[in-house]
């Protein structure tokens, strides 16, 4: 009898075992498929964006005398390029391409610093979000620090590729990069890459005097992990792209990437 008991006890045990290992997988699964399903998805709307800017801006190729006209006679006149996805998203405020990387995005900005790490480009949640400016930061003014951030995914997309930086040899070869805004074009030129901790203000966006600012620059310099022969002054306008980072701590910790910014 205590034998039959012991029989039925562990077969019991078994099914328990075996229904909370289908579980987890079933709900490992669930979660495997949902991110990849976020990742195509993701994707999808990239190049669908993509193909909007890049279709608009070959057609201002035709009326670029005329645009440059504009842009004289009015320096706060939109760029023509930009017209498309403004009538899909007004929060646009420019476009980042770096050669050889996935990094080829528009850049959107909210009134704070929440809404796209979670969010992408038609609104939708999605666990890639989108890449986005500072809210401090304004686009059609000279800012002295442009601060743009974004995540990064496992499939290579959104800002994942900074990385690449992190070899000295893709460095070397990959200097410069373009940077657009709804108003000029500007040739970013790469100046510093490190790692850091958030408790280095590398994202402030105010500065009282010229002073603070080149303490800052001076700072940004002595934690790259390579010197450029980049000349920098108080009068020149920094472009500062922010992304995670998990060596020096796996919340707290970013990868960052500083680039003198040039008006072509």
């Amino acid at each position: 009898m205590k034998g039959k008991i012991q029989s039925t006890l562990h077969k019991n045990i078994s099914k328990i075992i075996t229904v909370v290992c289908l579980t987890v997988f079933i709900y490992a699964s669930y979660s495997l498929l949902n991110i990849f399903l976020n990742y195509y998805q993701n994707q999808n709307v990239m190049n669908d964006v993509q193909d909007a800017y890049y279709h608009e801006s070959s057609r201002s190729v035709a009326s670029a005398q005329k645009v440059k006209q504009d842009s004289h006679e009015n320096s706060n006149s939109i760029r023509s390029g930009f017209d498309e996805l403004l009538n899909q998203n007004e929060q646009v405020v420019g476009w980042i391409t770096i050669e050889d990387t996935e990094i080829d995005y528009p850049i959107l900005q909210s009134d704070n610093n929440i809404d796209f790490l979670t969010e992408d480009f038609n609104g939708n949640e999605s666990i890639a979000g989108s890449i986005f400016l500072d809210y401090r930061n304004d686009i059609a003014s000279s800012d002295q620090n442009v601060v743009v951030y974004g995540h990064r995914m496992k499939d290579g997309s959104m800002f994942q590729h900074l990385t690449k930086f992190l070899d000295e040899d893709f460095f070397e070869s990959h200097k410069t990069f373009t940077f657009d805004t709804l108003y000029d074009s500007y040739e970013a030129e790469i100046f510093a890459v490190y790692n850091t901790l958030i408790d280095f203000n590398y994202i402030r966006t105010d500065f009282a005097n010229d002073e603070e600012y080149d303490q800052l620059l001076s700072e940004i310099q002595d934690k790259s992990i390579y010197q450029t022969n980049t000349e920098l002054s108080v009068d020149d306008q920094m472009l500062t792209l922010s992304t995670c980072e998990y060596t020096l701590d796996p919340n707290d910790s970013r990868l960052v990437i500083h680039a003198k910014l040039v008006k072509q």
